[in-house]
């Protein structure tokens, strides 16, 4: 009960907050404005990798995602973060990341030890370049790890984008690619193009499709990449969800 208490408070006071500030004030300060939300969070039962604060819980958001309020990850974050440390980050690594959630920029962008290239091409994201994932405007074989969450989703020439993915990437480098997922073939139709159609048919207003996990996985082979299908148990004290699937892209 005191969970979604607090859970209430922290969409309320989000709500709030979006609705008198502008977009680019909130996003400023944000880390400021989450500081004063700590001190009702702080406790011992479960921690948020990424900011390395110990909690008493997570944030429920509308969705039923867990989000820390301290720094404002969500679960998926937390895994991908989690991931790209105990496997995948290395000296000098050359990343490319697209449309990247806020605490995981300023994170990889503060690692000196990185050459970290954000990229976000409707800009909505921080982010330091603006590629286009359908012609990204870098050289062959340029990056050793591609993160890739939540993109491919939203393009219409989504092969494309997926050889673009692989003509950027080292040989021998991984590519971490994960999108909503459904259940039988993928359903797409280039004849719904409203906001309203595609809510309905695809569950957000600006998607183009929904992938299934062997429809996405057979599209990024025909690009060349070997894969594997990944898929993560639930983590009650880091707040990660049950069933999460990413696909792992080697080159």
């Amino acid at each position: 009960m005191k969970i979604v208490r607090d859970s209430i408070m922290y969409n309320v006071l989000k709500s709030v907050a979006k609705n008198i500030l502008p977009k680019n004030v909130l996003i400023r300060y944000e880390e400021s404005f989450r500081k004063f939300l700590s001190p009702m969070y702080r406790g011992e039962n479960c921690k948020c990798n990424l900011c390395d604060t110990s909690l008493k819980n997570f944030a429920l958001l509308k969705n039923g995602d867990k989000i820390c309020p301290v720094c404002g990850s969500i679960s998926r974050t937390r895994r991908l973060f989690m991931l790209l440390n105990e496997e995948f980050l290395f000296l000098d690594a050359k990343i490319l990341d697209f449309s990247p959630s806020r605490v995981l920029f300023r994170n990889l962008k503060n690692r000196k030890e990185l050459a970290y290239f954000s990229t976000d091409y409707e800009n909505e994201f921080l982010a330091d370049y603006r590629y286009d994932i359908t012609k990204i405007d870098a050289e062959n074989n340029k990056f050793d790890l591609i993160t890739c969450y939540h993109i491919l989703e939203h393009i219409t020439e989504d092969q494309q984008a997926m050889n673009e993915l692989f003509r950027v990437l080292k040989n021998g480098g991984i590519a971490l690619v994960q999108t909503p997922f459904k259940e039988g073939e993928i359903y797409e139709n280039q004849n719904i193009t409203s906001p309203e159609e595609r809510l309905k048919h695809f569950g957000q207003n600006d998607h183009v499709r929904i992938y299934s996990v062997s429809g996405l996985e057979n599209r990024l082979k025909n690009s060349g990449f070997t894969t594997e299908i990944r898929v993560f148990n639930s983590n009650e004290y880091f707040g990660l969800n049950d069933n999460e699937t990413i696909i792992v892209c080697r080159k």
